[in-house]
């Protein structure tokens, strides 16, 4: 196998089978290694050095992004100007925390292990959500037109470049009203790719995200709409199915929740008064 350090994609050589005629043949695979994600607050009464919060599977790339996002999804900081500096290296990252004052120590005392197949679940979660999240309320009284969100799934294809020369990653992407892609990212797991987009609008100070609407290339997993209720996102389209869970917790957070979106067709399982119809 070859590597790059740094890179989302490596080559392999292997054997393709094509009919009755084995052909050798050098494919592309997406990198998956684990990032150890750590916080750091250096004060007198709350001295904290390299607190380990997380260890997930990921795709190498914007990992700065990742690791906002996974603390901000999961309640632990709440704004960018929590965040004083990040350091990484290799596969571990610090986030250099300002003071401990919104810091939930709770969630500290909670070790995360966080596959690529499977984000932070639990039914008990809807509730939980409403005291973590310190977001504004927001009604997001907007309309999106019926056909526009046809076109969303094409317009990510074109987007996905380790998709598309390996075929095995997950996409969330960000568009405005208008249809136009705000942010992309790639990775493995797709709880990471939801994470990183949140990362780097935090980043930006462009919370929350209620003017914005998410587009997922996989199925509507309830880790998915709860990491989106997290960030004020109230519009949801994904290529696969949802699950219950999912649909209960857009339900309770009005958001409008869609799935099996194609080019023709997609169903539309909560929140149609955002849709013209």
């Amino acid at each position: 196998m070859i590597q790059e350090k740094g890179k989302s994609i490596v080559t392999k050589k292997i054997i393709k089978i094509l009919g009755d005629d084995f052909v050798e043949h050098t494919d592309a695979l997406a990198v998956e290694e684990p990032l150890q994600i750590s916080i750091s607050v250096l004060t007198v009464e709350f001295p904290l050095n390299n607190k380990n919060i997380s260890i997930t599977m990921r795709t190498p790339g914007h990992d700065q992004d990742l690791a906002l996002g996974f603390l901000f999804t999961e309640g632990i900081i709440h704004t960018s100007n929590q965040i004083k500096r990040v350091t990484l290296d290799e596969n571990s990252i610090n986030v250099h925390l300002i003071n401990s004052e919104n810091i939930d120590l709770g969630k500290l005392e909670r070790h995360f292990y966080t596959s690529s197949s499977c984000g932070v679940c639990g039914k008990a979660s809807i509730e939980a959500i409403k005291t973590i999240c310190r977001l504004p309320p927001s009604l997001a009284d907007f309309q999106i037109e019926k056909n526009l969100i046809k076109s969303f799934p094409g317009i990510l294809k074109q987007e996905q470049n380790i998709f598309n020369n390996t075929g095995g990653i997950h996409a969330a992407a960000l568009f405005n009203f208008q249809g136009e892609l705000i942010a992309m990212r790639e990775d493995v797991g797709r709880h990471n790719a939801l994470d990183k987009i949140i990362g780097h609008l935090l980043a930006q100070d462009l919370m929350p995200l209620d003017q914005h609407l998410l587009f997922l290339s996989g199925r509507a997993s309830f880790e998915l709409i709860q990491k989106a209720a997290m960030a004020g996102i109230h519009f949801i389209m994904a290529v696969g199915a949802p699950s219950s869970l999912a649909v209960e917790m857009a339900l309770e957070h009005d958001i409008t929740l869609i799935g099996f979106l194609n080019e023709t067709r997609y169903n539309i399982y909560t929140g149609s008064k955002r849709i013209k119809i």
